[in-house]
């Protein structure tokens, strides 16, 4: 499944009505739900390196694939709120590292490195 077709699936399963107002409850909730699951996937890791000393199972990796699945649906969704295709967020973001990467500025801070 390509990008586009992931966010266009997404859809069904958003129960706000979509809309460009971004004070709009049902986009304010996705962007709410996107730190909530990225912090759920974050703490699952963090708990695994705590408990398993770092050694994931099947098991573990399956969980935490089911959190980024999560997250990546509210990424989807913002996304789609925006009229964003998920796909430009995607190839955006490739050229951006690509650039930084011929520039010898992957580590650092910043968004303009």
């Amino acid at each position: 499944m390509d990008f586009d077709e992931y966010q266009k699936k997404t859809k069904k399963y958003d129960l706000s009505e979509e809309t460009t107002d971004l004070k709009a409850v049902g986009f304010i909730e996705k962007v709410l739900g996107l730190t909530g699951e990225a912090g759920e996937t974050a703490d699952k890791i963090k708990k695994l390196l705590r408990d398993k000393d770092g050694k994931f199972t099947d098991e573990d990796k399956d969980g935490v694939k089911k959190e980024l699945g999560d997250t990546l649906w509210y990424v989807a969704a913002i996304a789609r709120y925006l009229d964003i295709p998920l796909s430009d967020v995607a190839s955006s973001n490739i050229d951006k590292l690509e650039s930084r990467y011929q520039r010898n500025r992957i580590h650092g801070a910043g968004d303009e490195r």
